[in-house]
């Protein structure tokens, strides 16, 4: 049986706020609907316990990887081999510092399940830390404590940490994104006013394409212009790239990087490690640690009886995820990742609305669990199901 959710109406209108924020992709076009004109009514103690099973579920994480990592796990996680010896150096050096990551839970009427831990390039930070919260005050909800939403403090913390452990380090911060993607660039925003709120010197957004990295004389390094005919060296980079398409679609520019990062001449975030949790396959490997924790569902790289879900290991966006009940696919979603490994993880009956939709709840680790938000759809949970977001009361 399900757990039952519980919204209230927000009224107010928040676009305005929205576009004076210069986050027009959040309501126009394909996310003209993304944003949900109602909030997730949660009790205190029920944000407590989404708060407390992320922090449980991190230290559960770190506590899962050997030392020294074998490659088989390497192996059974599908780390990309051009990526082992950044994973390994960044796992063993605590400078490189994992700045945050979005823990995807279901709220089920058990208590909270994992379903997969976003810890490399976690997105929607713009909706977390600032829309729901303008959406609270656009219909007249001033009281911060209604929110359980520290997520722009927690960034703020960990970026001061992460320059505070490399003082040999020049201050200076690099963001880069995918091309072509404004939800990429203003997630990298968010992140760069947080930076600038922990004091770096120096920080600058833009295209990955427009970075540029070299392992040779004095122009080792990574660099971006900055303005005309003005060229930076940057000693932090912070990537909304996953890692691992780096080391498939950019083999050279992943040595680079990794031998820059072997002779400390830059610091990159989130660091290469954070691929072992990354990997769904650690759900399975979780599964195996801790046999039917509480916080976990079970999972495995085989088939399971009955009915489980399957996923690629390093699938995004909901993309090749298929519903099967006893041996049966009753459900596939198409994308790109098919050619993957997957993982099978057992279903999660996910708390359902009047109107059936079920939702799934992010909530974000920065240093500690930090904010809480929603995603529902009828279907799948994908980046184009709606963001609602939550208030607390009784």
């Amino acid at each position: 049986m399900a757990a039952a959710i519980r919204l209230i109406p927000l009224g107010g209108d928040v676009t305005p706020a929205i576009r004076a924020l210069g986050w027009d992709w959040a309501v126009e076009d394909a996310c003209a609907a993304y944003l949900a004109r109602e909030a997730v009514q949660l009790t205190e103690a029920q944000a407590e316990e989404l708060l407390n099973a992320a922090d449980t579920l991190y230290d559960m994480l770190v506590q899962a990887i050997p030392d020294p990592i074998p490659d088989d796990l390497l192996r059974l996680l599908a780390i990309p081999e051009n990526l082992w010896a950044a994973v390994r150096h960044s796992w063993n050096d605590d400078r490189h510092w994992h700045l945050y990551g979005r823990f995807d839970l279901a709220p089920t009427a058990e208590g909270p399940k994992l379903i997969e831990f976003n810890a490399d390039t976690a997105t929607s930070l713009p909706e977390t830390a600032v829309v729901q919260w303008a959406s609270l005050v656009a219909a007249g909800h001033t009281d911060e404590e209604r929110q359980a939403n520290g997520l722009f403090e927690g960034l703020e913390a960990q970026l001061h940490e992460w320059r505070g452990l490399n003082p040999d380090l020049d201050p200076s911060l690099l963001l880069v994104h995918l091309p072509d993607s404004a939800e990429d660039e203003t997630n990298c925003a968010v992140v760069a006013e947080a930076a600038r709120a922990a004091g770096f010197a120096s920080v600058h957004v833009c295209s990955v394409d427009a970075m540029q990295v070299s392992v040779a004389g004095d122009e080792r390094g990574v660099w971006a212009q900055t303005g005309p005919d003005e060229w930076q060296r940057f000693g932090f980079l912070f990537k909304l790239v996953p890692w691992e398409i780096l080391a498939e679609e950019e083999p050279e520019l992943t040595a680079d990087l990794t031998q820059l990062l072997l002779s400390r001449d830059v610091i990159v975030a989130n660091p290469a490690y954070t691929l072992l949790f990354q990997s769904k396959g650690l759900l399975a490997w979780l599964w195996q640690v801790f046999p039917h924790h509480p916080l976990l569902l079970e999972a495995a790289m085989e088939d399971l009886p009955g009915h489980y879900v399957r996923k690629p290991l390093f699938g995004r966006e909901g993309q090749n995820v298929s519903e099967v009940q006893d041996g049966r696919v009753t459900h596939a979603e198409a994308g790109d990742f098919d050619h993957q490994p997957h993982v099978r993880q057992r279903w999660a009956e996910l708390p359902t609305d009047v109107q059936g939709r079920k939702y799934q709840a992010g909530v974000f680790w920065a240093g500690e669990a930090c904010a809480i938000s929603f995603r529902r759809a009828a279907g799948v949970i994908t980046n184009l199901s709606e963001f609602v977001p939550h208030i607390l009361g009784e």
